[in-house]
């Protein structure tokens, strides 16, 4: 009777995080579009589903032991900061705004990303140490979204930008929603004649030890899957 309870009790465990994870990703995806535009739908959904399925098959069903995952997480997590700096200093919001025709701001990317990111990052660092099955869908979120879908630094210079493409300079344009922004630049290579994206220098940085978060976890994950089948 007791393991049956206990059982219930991972069960219910186990539902309510798939249902608070599906809720956070269904949030952020809807602010996201209500607030800057379309491409935060497409990377937020896009890199949160695959972190969805990866967590279920994976921390959800084993939490792994924190010194298996918490140092590649801290890792990522670190040169991602150091990442956003580039992205800061070369205006990633503006150039993307420019890029898709969106309203993303300094003053939003800094609150995304010098704000609440950090809060996100401590409690999910801290729910792994405890082995909280949330925390995993975060963890992979992370390794994943600012992990290793950085890649696509190297590719946003290569396509025209929504707002006056042939234009190099940065220009004062009406973006998104109707809102009125002011120097936005252009990285498109045709215009500038550079390859260049902010945030591409150390868009790997964080890429590596993402991606090696992501085979320590499906390595352990195995492990303890062969164990509970012997």
């Amino acid at each position: 009777m007791h393991r049956v309870t206990a059982d219930q009790a991972r069960l219910s465990t186990r539902i309510g995080s798939m249902a608070f994870a599906a809720a956070f990703l269904a949030i952020s995806m809807f602010t996201g579009c209500l607030y800057i535009g379309w491409p935060p739908v497409i990377i937020v959904g896009g890199s949160g589903t695959a972190a969805f399925v990866l967590w279920t098959l994976t921390y959800l069903r084993h939490p792994v032991a924190p010194e298996i995952v918490l140092p590649p997480f801290l890792l990522t997590v670190a040169a991602l900061e150091v990442h956003m700096i580039e992205e800061y200093l070369t205006r990633f919001g503006p150039a993307m705004s420019r890029l898709f025709n969106i309203s993303w701001s300094e003053g939003s990317f800094l609150m995304i990303f010098a704000f609440i990111g950090p809060i996100l990052y401590t409690l999910t660092a801290l729910g792994l140490f405890r082995r909280v099955p949330l925390a995993g869908f975060f963890m992979c979120f992370i390794f994943i979204g600012p992990g290793v879908a950085e890649f696509t630094h190297f590719i946003f210079p290569a396509l025209r930008p929504d707002v006056q493409p042939t234009i190099a300079a940065s220009v004062q344009a009406v973006v998104g929603h109707g809102k009125l922004m002011q120097d936005l630049p252009n990285f498109w290579v045709h215009a500038t004649g550079r390859y260049y994206f902010p945030g591409m220098y150390t868009a790997i940085l964080p890429m590596v030890p993402g991606i090696y978060g992501i085979r320590k976890l499906l390595t352990a994950a195995n492990r303890s899957s062969r164990f509970n089948n012997r």
